[in-house]
């Protein structure tokens, strides 16, 4: 007998009956199969209780009526086409391609000892949220166009600072056509200009996707700040405080960048742009508690940082900013004709737009000779109010915007309520909004609400300022936050931000950076539609 009635099972199909001839090739046999089903003889797979069916014979295999013939294969269409471009993975990518790829953007090398300058460096950019101070201002600072010819430098005794002299060809001196002209000229330049310059060619390597190599930048640093270039028993140059290298570079940027609009800022914060966006101001009260002849007196002093000191009580950053309003300081008293005890309360009388707060961590130990590192854990908010530490006048005129907060965090709370219930807002749902400045109109650069949001994190690693490692950490977009490791740059949850308050040997917040909270009202359009339905349910 050569012809048997098989079942032939195709994945989930059954057919039932199907003639099979053993006297014909089991290549008939397929192409049967491929009338049914679709798939080509070449890519069919037959079995037969274990046994694989051949192209040419059927030998080896027991058939009888009623057996079922397993078959395995696809269709054509149903095969995955080849990918038209090559898969490209990460580890073979270069620096350039990977960033483009994972749309990260790029670090600054270290070269030796220098992440304290490394992480200053993309912390004092905000991870881009500093749009004043940087997209307009200092990566557009520029000078004049010349080709360097030789340079020297002078100390100036007067500014403890050095001069540079450049001697170069300028090609602005105009000729005849058909003619150039090159005239020799010398240019005195102050090595914080250099300095500045530094800064942005860094800036410009990093926009490129490239990783900076900051050598100029170190060199001209440690020439213009000497402290910095201190060195060790083999000549390595050591670690240093990036609290006190973040304090140069603003003083710098201080001097060298302008400010912006200045008729629109309070005179006294009008000088550059740092002073605009970062300077605030102390309202203080002084009462001498040693003599009740002498009075209370008053004065204001500028800030360019809040400092929370970190004791036994304190647990959270608001507790320690508060602390630090009141203190006790030794003077000379006019009435005493000595030394004595006053009690100094400060309130804040003017908020800037960028408030940095230094978790003061170091303290001199003598037994060692090192700044020893307080590794308590003090919780940071990602949004601060510091409405409590201003004034009453301030209070007063930061109190009308305020209250429109409420409304947008209401809305928040319930995008954030259907985000957890699995039914998120579509976007084209969500009403439209806008942003209100947050500057007070006559004081371009100040904060109007009192509210901030973190931006920046600069952290330490280790057990003294003089040693360990410094990263920053800084908000990319929305929500995302980037760690900038020198040359490596991962994206972080907003989770791993809030545990870097301490508590160990892990990251310690060292200096944090908040920006202005931006408050977004409904759009006049969004309001209109709103009010006009009202008033008819009211005629109704």
């Amino acid at each position: 007998m050569t012809v048997f009635s098989v079942n032939v099972k195709w994945g989930k199909e059954m057919y039932p009956g199907i003639e099979l001839d053993t006297a014909e090739p089991p290549m008939v046999f397929k192409a049967q199969l491929f009338a049914l089903t679709g798939v080509q003889p070449h890519r069919q797979k037959i079995m037969l209780k274990g046994s694989t069916i051949k192209d040419e014979t059927w030998n080896g295999i027991k058939l009888k009526d009623g057996a079922t013939v397993l078959m395995m294969g696809s269709k054509e269409e149903d095969v995955p086409v080849e990918p038209t471009e090559k898969t490209a993975f990460v580890e073979d990518m270069s620096e350039a391609e990977r960033n483009t790829a994972l749309e990260l953007p790029v670090g600054i090398k270290n070269l030796g000892n220098t992440c304290y300058l490394n992480a200053d460096t993309p912390y004092l950019e905000g991870g881009n949220q500093l749009p004043e101070l940087w997209i307009f201002e200092l990566r557009n600072f520029k000078t004049k166009r010349m080709y360097i010819s030789y340079t020297y430098r002078l100390f100036d005794k007067c500014t403890g600072r050095y001069i540079y002299y450049l001697i170069f060809n300028s090609l602005a001196a105009p000729g005849r056509e058909g003619e150039s002209s090159s005239n020799l000229l010398t240019l005195a330049v102050d090595s914080g200009s250099l300095l500045t310059l530094a800064i942005q060619e860094c800036y410009r390597t990093m926009d490129s996707g490239k990783t900076a190599v900051p050598l100029v930048l170190v060199n001209l640093f440690r020439t213009t700040f000497p402290r910095f270039a201190e060195q060790g028993e083999q000549g390595m140059y050591m670690q240093q405080d990036a609290s006190e290298c973040w304090n140069e570079l603003t003083r710098l940027l201080m001097q060298e960048v302008p400010a912006k609009e200045a008729d629109k800022t309070d005179k006294k914060f009008g000088s550059s742009l740092i002073d605009q966006y970062f300077s605030g101001e102390y309202s203080c009260e002084w009462k001498c508690i040693e003599s009740e002849e002498e009075g209370v007196t008053h004065n204001t002093d500028k800030f360019q940082q809040l400092m929370c000191h970190i004791n036994q009580d304190v647990k959270y950053l608001h507790t320690g900013l508060v602390a630090k309003m009141e203190e006790h300081i030794d003077k000379r008293s006019p009435v005493l004709d000595r030394d004595a005890k006053y009690v100094k309360k400060s309130k804040i009388s003017r908020l800037p737009a960028y408030l940095t707060v230094v978790m003061v961590r170091f303290f001199y130990k003598e037994k060692g000779a090192v700044n020893a590192k307080i590794l308590k854990d003090v919780k940071f908010p990602i949004n601060l109010d510091v409405f409590e530490l201003c004034t009453p006048e301030l209070q007063k005129k930061l109190q009308p915007i305020r209250e429109k907060y409420k409304d947008m965090d209401d809305r928040k709370l319930e995008e954030d309520k259907a985000k957890r219930r699995g039914k998120p807002i579509p976007e084209d749902q969500k009403p439209k909004t806008k942003k209100l400045p947050y500057s007070f109109e006559d004081d371009l650069g100040s904060n109007n609400s009192g509210y901030y949001q973190l931006q920046a994190v600069l952290t330490h690693q280790g057990r003294s300022s003089s040693s360990g490692h410094y990263v920053s950490w800084v908000r990319w977009r929305g929500d995302e936050w980037l760690k900038c490791d020198d040359d490596e740059v991962t994206p972080v949850t907003e989770d791993e931000i809030l545990r870097l308050s301490g508590g160990g040997d892990w990251h310690c917040a060292y200096i944090l950076l908040y920006g202005p909270r931006i408050l977004e009202v409904l759009d006049e359009e969004e309001k209109q539609p709103a009010a006009v339905e009202e008033a008819k349910m009211e005629t109704e």
